[in-house]
């Protein structure tokens, strides 16, 4: 469990880090002991106040350091995002920061599609999807965002592996999913919430 404390030292820390890689420096935020354990995180960087995606990147499983992949990320979100420009630093106050701290990706096992979809609770689950070197990943809060249900998302996971919406339901489609505590900011440089 995350503590809100620790979730607006991530949230803060993610900042520091998106506005450093922007200016070209490098830096290292202080964070607490707790941030030393293996975690997954993404950083997600939105426009504010439409709420406008500018940038989501993260490492699904714990292979850093929870400060060691918060930096990565928030890097990477902001200037390395493949489907956006780099920020630029006036950029970055018209955003808002949100970091998910997530669990350990878990394998479902199902022999039907019906046992599959029984295991995925919207708003709940995030969910990987590997399908012939093909990968999609959706966070949690996604299909929620979106107002998908469990067919949408199942079919939009799909398609952001580069595959067809209806891939999820061939054979050989396999699926893992986790959860995320979720920390953002209100406003930019504003109070940081549990969402």
């Amino acid at each position: 469990m995350v503590t809100l404390e620790e979730g607006a030292a991530a949230v803060r820390a993610a900042r520091e880090a998106a506005a450093a890689e922007i200016a070209g420096r490098v830096c290292d935020p202080a964070l607490p002991a707790s941030f030393d354990a293996e975690k997954g995180v993404f950083v997600t960087i939105s426009k504010y106040p439409s709420g406008r995606l500018r940038g989501c990147i993260g490492y699904p499983e714990p292979v850093f350091p929870l400060r060691e992949a918060l930096a990565l990320s928030a890097r990477a979100a902001s200037c390395h995002d493949p489907r956006f420009d780099r920020m630029a630093p006036a950029e970055l106050e018209q955003c808002v920061f949100e970091v998910t701290v997530l669990t350990v990706p878990k394998t479902i096992k199902f022999d039907t599609l019906a046992e599959l979809k029984a295991q995925i609770r919207i708003g709940e689950d995030g969910l990987i999807m590997n399908y012939r070197g093909n990968r999609g990943l959706f966070l949690p809060q996604v299909p929620v965002e979106w107002h998908w249900g469990l067919d949408e998302y199942l079919d939009n996971l799909s398609e952001k592996a580069g595959l067809p919406a209806d891939t999820w339901k061939h054979k050989g489609a396999s699926f893992q999913k986790f959860q995320g505590e979720i920390f953002a900011e209100t406003a930019p440089h504003r109070d940081v919430v549990r969402k």
